[in-house]
């Protein structure tokens, strides 16, 4: 018996069959994705608007057009905001609530800078600048850097905690002087009117941002460009909302009370939703806290039980190294734990 022979007829019979199934496969499958493509045209055919002409359907002409005016005012809206963002110190300075002007944050940052410097090398004058009580060996990099930070990253740090926490103040009362203005629209007060309601009677900083705006509609400026500086004053996405609904009833009319009523409704959901996810990211951000924590704490028990084994990192060149690269990988850890623990809305 040829076994070779048997095999060979097997397999030649096995690719046959194959061939055969793939072609029969090809041809059906092809009917079918023509059967289907008919069956959706006659579909398609058969619906109300295509029997009424299909481009000509009123309906479906509205839609698109609605969809191109959204997509439009979107992009202004877009544009506006990238134009309204705060680039110069001054802006930064009116988002922080200060009576300053330019000049003297830059006098300021200025002495800064020259008391950090001179402090550094009035400390390296006999040997290695000394911060913190730690010894630095190159002395113009550890000066420079020292100048840096005191003259620029220190009062731009400053600048936006004070702002961070102005527009935290302004935000919890936000919601009420909106709720003042619908209930002044409804009695039958003009929007002026209920805007300097809100500037005498709110405090610190809602009551003096209303104060500005209205000064600024009195003194002839039109409501767009009055609303656009306080947007720039306070960047905020529930300040947007408010500008946009004053600017289009300003432009197109309509019910202001209900449009501010369902604003305000609006802004306390989104506290709500704030303080919700605040509550639930603290287990999360107090774990981070205590990760972020424990290298110092260890350090200082270290430091504590044996100075002499904690301070090599300190006064050796290997130690710089190692302090380095530890400082790198913690600032890595501490931004990526941030980013988790941290959202935005």
């Amino acid at each position: 018996m040829d076994l070779s022979g048997d095999i060979l007829f097997y397999l030649i019979g096995g690719l046959a069959f194959l061939c055969i199934a793939g072609l029969g496969l090809a041809f059906t499958g092809d009917a079918g994705a023509e059967k289907a493509s008919k069956r959706a045209k006659q579909i398609a055919s058969d619906e109300p608007g295509a029997r009424r002409g299909g481009r000509n359907d009123p309906n479906a002409a509205r839609k698109r057009q609605t969809q191109q005016m959204l997509k439009k005012l979107r992009e202004q809206d877009e544009s506006r905001r990238k134009s309204l963002v705060a680039n110069d110190i001054q802006s930064k300075i009116d988002q922080a609530g200060l009576e300053m002007n330019a000049q003297v944050f830059w006098i300021i940052s200025i002495i800064l800078a020259a008391m950090a410097g001179f402090g550094t090398w009035y400390s390296g004058a006999d040997g290695p600048p000394m911060i913190l009580g730690y010894e630095f060996k190159s002395r113009p990099l550890t000066i420079l850097g020292a100048t840096l930070a005191a003259g620029i990253g220190l009062p731009r740090w400053v600048l936006g905690m004070l702002t961070k926490g102005r527009n935290k103040k302004l935000m919890n009362q936000f919601a009420d002087g909106i709720d003042i203005i619908v209930r002044g629209v409804k009695s039958g007060l003009p929007l002026t009117e209920c805007l300097r309601i809100i500037a005498k009677e709110s405090p610190a900083p809602l009551g003096p941002e209303f104060k500005l705006l209205t000064d600024n509609l009195q003194m002839g400026m039109t409501t767009e460009r009055a609303l656009q500086q306080f947007y720039k004053r306070v960047p905020l996405p529930e300040v947007n909302f408010f500008v946009i609904v004053l600017s289009i009833q300003a432009k197109a009319g309509g019910n202001l009370s209900e449009a501010l009523g369902n604003l305000s409704v609006v802004i306390r959901s989104r506290k709500m939703m704030r303080e919700k996810i605040k509550a639930l990211s603290a287990e999360a951000k107090a774990s981070a806290g205590i990760i972020g924590v424990l290298p110092f704490a260890v350090g200082f028990m270290v430091y504590l039980t044996t100075p002499s084994y904690i301070m090599e990192l300190f006064t050796s060149s290997g130690g710089h190294t190692v302090l380095f690269c530890g400082f790198c990988l913690y600032a890595i850890g501490i931004t990526v734990m941030r980013k988790m623990i941290n959202f935005d809305f």
